[in-house]
């Protein structure tokens, strides 16, 4: 789903849509804070919700008690794509001790927890808030993933720093994504703006580190992996692996 950009007037408040992000995201997973308890103050979330999209009002297709509606009622969803993204990085990680440090520690998955809020505002067409919760994401963590992006289950994100995932990607289950990779356009022609530029990453794809997939047109097969520092503008076939080669001269050092 690609939406329309709009000019907006009447703009929200930067810094409550990032603590109303911050509060959710502890809601979700209370171990974030290092503490345990119940899920949810729904009725407050869904009380500053409604506040945020005042200034909206004109640019909103749906009535406010609609959206913040959706909103609640898709929480426990995303609770579990969340649990599953957790788990995932915690099977495959060998550095990672369990599912509460993941929670608590990994960069990635705050990432992943903010986009994927950020994607369900996104889907319900409101402009401008789901930017500004995965822009505070990226500040915190080095990871800049569009709210517009499609991203599938149990997605896993190692180190993180650097990853981009551009607006119109779409990507698959059980796919694993190391520091440096870009999922990025090969044009930034303001009159392609709604369309999709950038790739397709099927599912349980891994990309190593420093690697660059672009273009709209460009899909890489299922169970794919593209080595370190890979630049690939074209589609490839499922199974394929794909590595960049360079040359590397060792030589004796002459003492003095």
């Amino acid at each position: 789903m690609f939406i329309k950009k709009r000019n907006i007037t009447n703009l929200p408040s930067k810094t409550e849509t990032i603590k109303f992000t911050k509060e959710i995201c502890v809601a979700l997973f209370p171990h974030i804070r290092g503490c345990d308890g119940r899920v949810a103050p729904q009725k407050k979330i869904k009380k500053k919700l409604n506040r945020l999209l005042i200034p909206l009002e004109t640019s909103i297709n749906a009535e406010k008690k609609e959206i913040c509606k959706a909103f609640i009622d898709s929480l426990d969803d995303i609770k579990e794509k969340l649990e599953q993204d957790a788990a995932f990085i915690a099977k495959n990680d060998p550095a990672a001790s369990g599912f509460y440090e993941v929670v608590m520690t990994y960069p990635g998955f705050y990432a992943i927890l903010v986009y994927r809020l950020a994607n369900t505002l996104y889907n319900l067409d409101i402009p401008l808030l789901p930017r500004i919760m995965t822009e505070h994401a990226h500040s915190v963590t080095g990871i800049d993933i569009h709210p517009g992006a499609s991203i599938g289950r149990e997605f896993f994100i190692d180190h993180g720093t650097g990853i981009v995932i551009g607006e119109t990607s779409v990507i698959g289950d059980r796919v694993k994504l190391y520091q440096g990779v870009t999922i990025g356009a090969r044009s930034v022609s303001k009159d392609k703006a709604v369309t999709k530029r950038h790739p397709t990453i099927e599912d349980d794809v891994i990309i190593y580190a420093g690697s660059a997939i672009l273009g709209g047109k460009t899909t890489i097969g299922h169970n794919s992996i593209i080595g370190g520092n890979v630049w690939l503008t074209k589609s490839v076939p499922p199974y394929s692996l794909v590595q960049h080669e360079s040359k590397v001269n060792v030589r004796e050092r002459k003492a003095h």
